[in-house]
């Protein structure tokens, strides 16, 4: 099975930037998205053979995700059941006969981390969640998750320390989910290779290729063994990011 995932930073505009042909192309079975900025029905694309499932911020115009799967889930879940965490239509969990789904949009910390102490709470909120699926059956963890964990996920390390997505509390946060269970199935198969998934629009970044690695699919470690690839479509355009994915037998 094919998984997808991509922060389209703005679903409406990403359409007119190629992203059906991208999504033909691409064949997925699960094609997950983030920063979807709308609310269900402000685009036209239905696309035929898929299910979709859309989670929209309160607020217009900001955050949101969104599913498109061929395989119809036994349940889904909007939110982590938090009140507090679900107005910013930030996680989308589909329920399979093998696995969860996990496709989430984790909020910055913003400039001079001025949102830090509310990431904080959400990863432990998290975490809490993922832990309590993979409790029940493996949990395949997508999408823009915020966070450069490691040096090699970065181009300037040491001029970003302490910027949001590398803040020591923000990497922090990545390990200790990883220490619970779960693999970064990029770094796991391939722990030397440079690419990135995030490009800023300004001082021609991507063209120059000072990115970040931000997007990821994590898997509960007795899932890895059927991953069969993990990949960064760094070609694709459209968005400021790029789409990631992976390969799973199951």
């Amino acid at each position: 099975m094919k998984f997808i995932s991509w922060n389209v930073n703005g679903f409406r505009a990403c359409l007119g930037k190629g992203f059906e042909d991208f999504f033909k192309s691409a064949d997925a079975d699960f094609f997950c998205l983030q920063e979807t900025k709308m609310k269900p029905g402000q685009a036209d694309f239905h696309p035929e053979g898929y299910f979709e499932y859309w989670y929209s911020a309160e607020k217009k115009g900001y955050s949101g995700t969104a599913v498109f799967t061929k395989r119809e889930p036994i349940s889904v879940r909007y939110g982590l059941g938090i009140p507090h965490h679900d107005t910013e239509g930030r996680a989308i969990t589909l329920e399979y006969k093998d696995f969860y789904l996990l496709c989430v949009y984790t909020p910055n910390a913003q400039r001079e981390l001025a949102r830090l102490d509310y990431r904080m709470e959400w990863e432990d909120a998290l975490r809490g969640y993922i832990k309590a699926l993979d409790s029940v059956k493996p949990v395949v963890y997508c999408g823009d998750l915020n966070v450069a964990h490691e040096e090699i996920d970065l181009k300037n390390p040491k001029t970003n320390h302490k910027s949001a997505g590398f803040s020591d509390e923000e990497r922090g946060k990545f390990t200790e989910l990883l220490n619970e269970g779960f693999t970064d199935t990029f770094r796991k198969l391939y722990p030397g290779k440079i690419e990135y998934s995030w490009w800023s629009y300004m001082m021609k970044a991507r063209e120059k290729n000072v990115g970040w690695r931000i997007d990821y699919f994590v898997v509960s470690d007795r899932l890895f063994t059927k991953v069969r690839d993990s990949f960064i479509l760094t070609d694709v355009m459209g968005s400021d990011h790029c789409p990631v994915g992976i390969e799973l037998d199951i």
